[in-house]
């Protein structure tokens, strides 16, 4: 699959996407966001898919948020007005996994800075590792741009405090890789050599699991913390009941009984 701001590819189940303008320090344009929903869409229905890999191109930067330059041409306009006809929601809430309904398990590898609107693929991503070098801040107020979107996701993760500290500091201050391992935004920090080998490592033994129970594991989980803990367990056992049918768990069962590999049944995001 060719993307013009993007690097896709599939290996031993795991896609991995790569932002792909280092020259922009992989700030996204409406060029991106289309690709990136296309790219989800891939994910979400290859059938040789079971995980996905984001990381950055280059050693600089992960994501430093929304190219404005590209945003305030009339092409991008008119593309940003496309997107949001067909999905009701602006270019810029079509970046993620999660934006774009696709369920399948998502490691973040940070490569570098994450700046501003780059901070959705952090808050929205399940597993993330950290190169030694990452750091995380936001440029919203400086520009007297409100400080929301983001870190209403970012909320749901780390520490209030630490969710205002960053939005109210404007990148004056920036949250080192060691900070936030501390506070919990990611889950390990590495050197750079090692941040991709990692990645792929944590990747390979997800894609060892049935396809199906990742998906619905990651689709109850998440989807709970959009309502209370009782609506949250409801949902759950509905889906736990509903997933009793799927052949995953006689196979899971012969699989472990005959001591070989189970032969799972491809996920295609139903």
């Amino acid at each position: 699959m060719d993307f013009e701001t993007l690097l896709y590819d599939v290996t031993d189940g795991v896609a991995t996407i790569t932002l792909n303008r280092p020259e922009k320090r992989n700030a996204f344009n409406v060029g991106m966001a289309v690709e990136l929903r296309a790219a989800w869409e891939a994910v979400k229905s290859d059938p040789e898919v079971v995980c996905a890999i984001v990381t950055g191109a280059g050693d600089k930067a992960f994501c430093t948020g929304m190219d404005v330059e590209d945003v305030a041409t009339g092409a991008a306009r008119e593309q940003s007005r496309q997107i949001e006809e067909e999905t009701g929601k602006p270019f810029y809430n079509s970046l993620t996994a999660i934006h774009n309904g696709c369920w399948k398990p998502v490691i973040t590898a940070v490569n570098g800075m994450v700046v501003g609107g780059g901070l959705h693929f952090i808050a929205d991503s399940d597993l993330i590792v950290a190169a030694d070098t990452a750091t995380f801040f936001d440029t919203h107020v400086k520009v007297g741009l409100i400080a929301g979107l983001e870190p209403v996701g970012l909320a749901r993760r780390i520490p209030l405090e630490a969710v205002l500290r960053m939005a109210f500091l404007g990148g004056s201050e920036r949250m080192s890789a060691e900070e936030a391992l501390r506070i919990g935004l990611v889950g390990e920090v590495v050197a750079p050599a090692e941040l991709m080998p990692r990645a792929r490592d944590l990747a390979a033994k997800i894609a060892e699991h049935s396809p199906t129970a990742l998906a619905r594991s990651k689709q109850a989980i998440w989807e709970s913390l959009d309502v209370g803990l009782h609506e949250g367990l409801e949902r759950t056992l509905k889906m736990i009941f509903e997933h009793t049918a799927h052949p995953d768990l006689e196979e899971g069962s012969r699989a472990f009984v005959e001591r070989r590999k189970p032969r799972w049944a491809p996920y295609t995001g139903s």
